[in-house]
């Protein structure tokens, strides 16, 4: 526990996690974030930072996933203090790996999702604790439930409670996806997606922009 006084609270990392489909540019937004950067990979997906100098990759594999929790814990231990940022990238491929390695654990159902909320709760806590700018992204789901693009059918490819337990200390919350030949992220709840926007008042924005404001205080 930390107790701050009125007026010495510290400036933390701002947290951003964004979901969309393949090939919308996820991976790609960690190339926004200035210093170094630590992105781990959970799905192989390094051809978007290939082309980087100051990224630093760890990609897991279909052999490390049977202890994909520790290995992701002991990453961030390891190596977090000497990176400015770090990206999470494809956490639906992370949980389902982590949901593997505990289904079956309790013979209720409901303890094993509880065991993976609890899991990425205390993920999303490390994250924050890091005091660095994080970048975690997912896949969505399309539920086809009703209109067009951005009317609220595109919901993160992850159980509804472990999107909810991992996502709480992060400050925004969008959805990217293609439009007329641009990317672009939704911030807006009313809009009917996961969405939340904690630093300012853009609730629409080009997914270029999605850290500006990190760069201009740097500037």
């Amino acid at each position: 526990m930390n107790i701050y006084k009125a007026g010495e609270i510290p400036k933390v990392g701002n947290m951003y996690f964004i979901y969309g489909d393949g090939g919308t540019g996820k991976t790609s937004l960690s190339k926004q974030f200035l210093g170094k950067k630590l992105l781990l990979s959970f799905d192989g997906s390094t051809n978007a930072v290939a082309d980087t100098n100051d990224i630093d990759v760890i990609a897991f594999d279909d052999k490390d996933a049977t202890q994909i929790q520790q290995l992701v814990t002991d990453a961030l231990n390891k190596f977090v203090d000497t990176h400015d940022a770090v990206i999470i990238d494809n956490v639906t491929a992370l949980q389902n790996w982590t949901l593997e390695n505990i289904d079956g654990g309790s013979k209720d159902g409901r303890q094993n999702y509880q065991k993976l909320q609890i899991w990425f709760r205390n993920l999303g806590m490390q994250l924050r604790n890091t005091n660095k700018f994080i970048l975690a992204t997912a896949h969505q789901n399309d539920n086809g439930t009703s209109g067009v693009l951005g009317s609220g059918r595109f919901p993160p490819d992850m159980n509804e409670k472990t999107f909810n337990a991992f996502t709480a200390p992060f400050d925004i919350v969008g959805r990217i996806y293609k439009e007329k030949g641009e990317r672009w992220i939704d911030l807006d709840t009313e809009q009917g997606n996961h969405a939340k926007n904690r630093l300012d008042n853009r609730l629409l924005i080009k997914a270029n922009e999605l850290i500006t404001q990190e760069k201009k205080e740097e500037q």
